[in-house]
C-alpha cells in the first residue's frame, strides 16, 4: 500500500474553489503551527500578548504542543484539497468545528477573560463563516444539461 493512494479528484463534483480554499486554509494553519512550534516563546508573548512571567515553561510547552497538532492537520487539509477532493466537505467540516470552538472560547469561554485578544480570536469567526460558505459550494451538485 502506498503512502498516497490514487487521487479521487475525478470523482469530485463540488466547486473547485472549495478545494482551493481548503488548501489556503492548510497554508494558513501551517504558518502559525510553525510559529507555535519553532519560535522560542511559541508566539505566546510576542504575538499573543500572554504574560510569561509566571509558568513560562508550561505556557511555551502548551503552545509547542498545539503547533505540533496544527502542522500535520494543515498538511492533511492541503493534501485533501490537492489530491483527495472527495474529502473536501469533510475537511471543511473539521475546519468549521475547530474554528467555531476557538471563536467561542476566545470571545465567550475560557479565553474571553484575557485583556488581550490574539489574532486567532479575530480570524477564527471569519474562517468558520468562510469555511461554511465553501462547504455549501462543495456540497452543491452541478446542474445536469438537458
Amino acid at each position: 500500500m502506498a503512502l498516497f493512494p490514487p487521487s479521487t479528484n475525478a470523482d469530485y463534483r463540488g466547486a473547485k474553489i472549495s478545494a482551493w480554499f481548503l488548501m489556503l486554509v492548510g497554508v494558513a494553519e501551517f504558518i502559525p503551527g510553525c510559529i507555535h512550534y519553532f519560535l522560542p516563546d511559541g508566539g505566546a508573548g510576542v504575538i499573543g500578548g500572554v504574560d510569561l512571567s509566571t509558568r513560562r515553561d508550561t505556557i511555551i510547552t502548551i503552545f509547542a504542543w498545539f503547533g505540533a497538532l496544527q502542522i500535520p492537520f494543515a498538511m492533511l487539509l492541503f493534501i485533501i484539497g490537492l489530491r483527495y477532493r472527495t474529502l473536501v466537505p469533510l475537511g471543511l467540516g473539521a475546519v468549521i468545528i475547530a474554528r467555531t470552538l476557538m471563536a467561542y472560547d476566545g470571545w465567550f469561554g475560557k479565553g474571553s477573560q484575557a485583556a488581550h485578544h490574539p489574532p486567532e480570536h479575530y480570524g477564527s469567526p471569519i474562517a468558520a463563516v468562510l469555511a461554511l460558505v465553501f462547504l455549501l459550494l462543495a456540497l452543491r451538485q452541478p446542474r445536469q444539461a438537458t
